[in-house]
């Protein structure tokens, strides 16, 4: 058996040595991995540069104002539009062209104008009433009544036909449930178009339907904006109050970890069985309703997502899903109820550790912080870039024409030979971009902006966790807790990581993100890719991301414990994963048997919060509930607030949960080596508290034996 550890040791690594010196972290320390460090600075230094020119030359008004067709933008203050905030198309249907997906504009007149038109005119009607001065409001700036019918047409200096629209977005589209009313509006029918053809006011109304069904996804998105408008204080509210639970639950699970896991694990059960009853209920309830049969493939997709639920196959997927998830937590909890009662020891000294370094509960908002700081500078970097270029402008056409598509001069078009070549065609605005040198390395530099992203956000991420492992393993290695604890742990550990190993942070988080950041590629290629038809390409694009993914979890994965080795021996960062891996390999069996399941005990914790959160937010906003007086707003979806609510409350769960995750990595980590460089003698006495090493070191001899069959 001896002969077969040593050859086990010998395969991953020399185990620690006895070394009475050895005190917990080292503080006679130096600088690691400088070069990175002097690359990471140059990187900063050439992404301020980045945000610079961009502020220099982007313009967010692109983004928030809408633009005509030339260029001016509609409702901005001090220009010549600013009391014209909406943007008017002069026939919609044209936005349902194909020339829409190429050119990213509607080829169709579009001006600035103060109201949508709220009611139905035709050009003629106009001509010969009294609404012609309201009729002129729609036609482009300038208009004078000095030319015939079909020139004032043929030109584009008014549209032909007027419908009613609504504002979305600030710009009109059309009223398509009002059609009906502007049918019997006025006594004709027919309109005269520019090249002398006449249609049907029935065939404009199916068009702009045809036309409001490629603009479905931009309502989807307003009217997710409008629920957000009305209901973001109720979801801060949620969010405080999934807050309050993980902070309640941390604080309990310090003084009564046993009980408190226990008590998750019955709750999680709890939650998802009346998940399933829920769903049963709603699924008898609907028996016998009408449509209520209709399966989920013959509805197709839908927008309103409220239609789903009037089904009774919706409710049986849902109650499916729910018990096949009850069905393997408690399969879990059965195979795994020795080791459960492992990982509780191990959650019970994480509690301990974490009382005695209460302050780094609230570390997370330190690392919430930074990455709010690293996401708005991205974020309005990206905008600023985005919004760079120059306005372009293009020639557009009904019918073929030689010159469509080229740029051209508005003010100089009408008198130019793309004019007279093409009777019909009109220079308008087409989109922003540029030929110059800058303007070529707009998509590189839009690719720097998203690689420092991630190199500077995995940064922040990384600092967090050489932080707090550094302060939970000053708490292992006090041989006497908590006399021996220094003061300040946290704030020492803090100050080390960034006096001496800014380097490696920058190190391994360099490589994170370089594999992010082929993944981004990855996937941008297969956007690209989508259209064609070559299955090996497919397949390969299919394969690539697999793999990058897997390498992604496991470059995570090493660099946590990298991490934590750093915050221990202050070596550099290969040296440090190098000796993260060999431990771990060391001890195979005790990573399976606590590592994993603590992390499935933690994900059970964030299930119940986001459970009860979650459950009391849908009963809130289906109005199945009040608080007080007050109810839940009206909402187009409801479940924009209740997904926003689950995401978040997970999102703050983790935050809290991936203090106790590190400081259980941390304290397994150093229970390993541990028990490499101690044997519990008098002599050499182990680090651990009497409580750990008692369960830990039960059964120690049959672990032996298992890792004795791994190698066999």
């Amino acid at each position: 058996m001896g002969g077969e550890r040593q050859h086990y040791y010998g395969k991953h690594g020399t185990p620690q040595k006895y070394d009475p010196t050895f005190k917990g972290p080292i503080y006679n320390r130096g600088c690691t991995d400088v070069i990175c460090c002097v690359f990471l600075l140059l990187a900063i230094v050439g992404y301020v540069a980045v945000g610079i020119i961009a502020w220099t030359h982007g313009d967010p008004r692109k983004v928030i104002y809408p633009t005509d067709s030339r260029g001016e933008f509609c409702g901005q203050k001090g220009t010549k539009n600013e009391n014209k905030p909406f943007l008017f198309y002069f026939n919609i249907v044209k936005c349902a062209s194909p020339l829409v997906l190429l050119e990213f504009q509607c080829p169709t007149p579009q001006i600035c104008v103060e109201k949508c038109p709220d009611r139905y005119l035709t050009y003629l009607n106009a001509r010969r009433s009294q609404d012609f001065e309201y009729y002129k409001k729609f036609c482009v700036p300038g208009f004078q009544n000095n030319k015939g019918v079909a020139e004032v047409l043929r030109d584009g200096d008014c549209p032909a036909v007027l419908t009613p629209s609504k504002p979305l977005a600030r710009r009109c589209f059309p009223a398509i449930h009002s059609h009906k009313g502007v049918l019997m509006v006025g006594n004709e029918t027919t309109y005269e178009d520019g090249h002398g053809s006449r249609k049907n006011i029935t065939e404009l109304v199916e068009g702009a339907k045809k036309a409001n069904g490629v603009l479905e996804a931009r309502q989807l998105a307003m009217r997710i904006f409008e629920d957000y408008t009305v209901s973001w204080y109720w979801i801060i509210i949620g969010l405080a109050i999934a807050m309050v639970l993980s902070l309640l639950f941390i604080v309990l699970l310090r003084f009564l970890a046993g009980i408190m896991v226990w008590v998750m694990i019955v709750m999680v059960i709890l939650v998802l069985g009346y998940g399933i009853f829920h769903c049963y209920m709603e699924y008898a309830r609907l028996r016998g309703e009408a449509g209520s049969d209709i399966s989920l493939v013959d509805l197709g997709f839908h927008t309103d997502l409220r239609v789903y639920l009037h089904l009774r196959q919706t409710w049986m997927a849902f109650m499916i899903i729910l018990s096949i998830l009850e069905v393997i937590i408690i399969l879990l909890l059965i195979f795994l109820r020795k080791r459960i009662l492992i990982a509780i020891a191990l959650i019970k000294e994480a509690s301990r550790a974490v009382g005695y370094v209460m302050c780094s509960l609230l570390y997370p908002l330190v690392t919430f912080f930074l990455l709010c700081l690293c996401i708005a500078y991205w974020a309005s970097t990206a905008i600023f870039l985005s919004t760079s270029n120059e306005a372009v402008y293009k020639i557009f056409n009904d019918t073929a024409c030689s010159v469509a598509g080229k740029t051209c001069n508005p003010e100089t078009f009408p008198s130019s030979n793309e004019s007279r070549l093409c009777p019909g065609a009109h220079c308008q605005f087409a989109f922003y971009g540029g030929e110059s040198t800058y303007h070529r390395a707009l998509l590189g530099l839009q690719i720097f902006n998203a690689f420092m992203f991630f190199w500077l956000a995995n940064f922040v991420l990384a600092l967090g966790q050489v932080t707090l492992a550094g302060a939970f393993a000053s708490y292992y290695w006090a041989l006497n807790k908590p006399d021996d604890l220094p003061a300040f742990p946290l704030f020492s550990a803090f100050g080390r990581a960034l006096r001496y190993h800014t380097g490696s942070l920058a190190f391994g988080s360099l490589i994170l993100a370089i594999v992010q950041i082929i993944r981004v590629i990855l996937e941008y290629l297969d956007q690209r890719l989508k259209a064609a038809e070559n299955k090996f390409a497919k397949f390969l694009m299919t394969c690539l991301k697999c793999c990058f993914w897997c390498l992604e979890k496991f470059i995570r994965f090493l660099n946590r414990n990298a991490y934590i080795m750093i915050a221990i021996y202050g070596t550099n960062f290969c040296t440090s994963a190098r000796n993260a891996f060999f431990l771990l390999m060391r001890n195979i069996i005790r990573v399976a048997v606590l590592d994993k399941v603590t992390d499935f005990l933690f994900l059970l914790g964030k299930l119940l919060i986001v459970g009860s959160v979650g459950i009391l937010a849908f009963f809130f906003f289906t109005h199945r509930i009040r608080i007080v007086q007050d109810t839940a707003p009206p909402l187009n979806y409801y479940w924009v607030p209740i997904l926003t609510v689950i995401i978040g409350s997970y999102l703050i769960a983790h935050g809290f949960f991936s203090v106790y995750g590190m400081c259980v990595d941390t304290l397994f980590l150093c229970f390993c080596e541990d028990l490499e460089r101690n044997d519990g003698s008098q002599e050499r006495p182990y680090f651990m508290s009497p409580e750990l090493r008692d369960i830990l070191l039960k059964g120690s001899a049959e672990e032996e034996g298992k890792r004795g069959e791994v190698e066999e």
